[in-house]
């Protein structure tokens, strides 16, 4: 290893569905965060790791920062704060706009006060004509001065390599804290229900899935064969959501169980059979007690 080997903690901060997760899965090459193109679709902290010769580098990312409306909302807006305090840099990912609202200047505020080199990545460029990108950027270099500033794409991979390249330059000198190995601090079960969630996110109707959990009871190889069984529950607030991620005879929940088993066997490594169930817990997000069996830390919430 060299002398000037640097390792450090990374803080991915920005509203819901700015593109969080994705640009975290391509920085490390490989799928640990769910995405979806609706907001609020990561809940937990997700630590990720990318080690190469020259560096270590710890991803934490976060729900996205909004307002809240119950007390899942204010886990996630908690979690995403409180971790400004335990990283080296913060990469700030947020909307090629010129427009800043409340929310984002409730960031500024947040970012203003950590201490910390942020790094603004201006996301989704593909979607915007290049000629204005410096009108976007100027609009944020405006409110606050930036460690330094990087356009990207992440869903196509446009300039990713870029925004590790401003990571990297930021990272203190150090030996690395986890084996070259090491991926994510995610426990397979977390990440076959999440995987699970993630297939219903984007297969149902939007007044649905934010009220949706998944918890996976059974995960076990059988010892005759390379195949593995497992069994997880749906967790939805209401008898009429039951309804619609069933579906009209059982067919959503067969679409969401066939394509979650695809990408749970790519996790694994060999077949799967996996059977899914539905139940429901009245208004479960808004509840302290069922949120901390969903494995929420809701120490602090109120």
């Amino acid at each position: 290893m060299e002398n000037n080997f640097k390792t450090g903690y990374i803080a991915l901060i920005g509203r819901p569905n700015v593109g969080k997760s994705t640009l975290m899965n391509q920085m490390i090459g490989q799928k640990i965060a769910i995405t979806s193109c609706k907001p609020q679709t990561t809940r937990n902290k997700i630590m990720t790791v990318y080690t190469d010769d020259l560096c270590q580098m710890i991803f934490l990312d976060t729900p996205g920062i909004h307002e809240t409306k119950n007390k899942l909302g204010e886990y996630m807006t908690k979690v995403a704060k409180s971790t400004l305090d335990e990283v080296d840099v913060v990469l700030w990912l947020v909307e090629p706009s010129t427009f800043i609202g409340a929310g984002e200047q409730g960031i500024i505020e947040e970012l203003k006060k950590c201490g910390k080199p942020v790094i603004l990545v201006i996301n989704k460029i593909d979607t915007v004509d290049k000629d204005n990108l410096s009108k976007f950027e100027d609009a944020y270099k405006s409110r606050m001065d930036f460690a330094k500033v990087v356009h990207t794409a992440a869903l196509r991979r446009i300039n990713v390599d870029e925004v590790m390249n401003a990571i990297r330059e930021f990272l203190p000198v150090g030996p690395p804290f986890y084996d070259e190995d090491t991926l994510t601090d995610q426990p397979e079960r977390q990440i076959v229900a999440e995987i699970i969630r993630e297939k219903a996110l984007r297969l149902m109707k939007d007044e649905v899935p934010h009220g949706i959990a998944v918890t996976v009871e059974r995960m076990r190889e059988r010892e005759d064969k390379e195949l593995m069984d497992i069994e997880a529950t749906i967790i939805c607030e209401r008898e009429s959501h039951k309804g619609i991620v069933i579906g009209k005879g059982g067919a959503m929940l067969k679409r969401i169980g066939s394509n979650a088993r695809k990408d749970i066997e790519e996790l694994v490594g060999i077949k799967v059979n996996l059977q899914l169930w539905v139940k429901v817990r009245k208004d479960w997000r808004d509840d302290k007690t069922q949120l901390k069996s969903f494995g929420y830390d809701v120490r602090g919430i109120n």
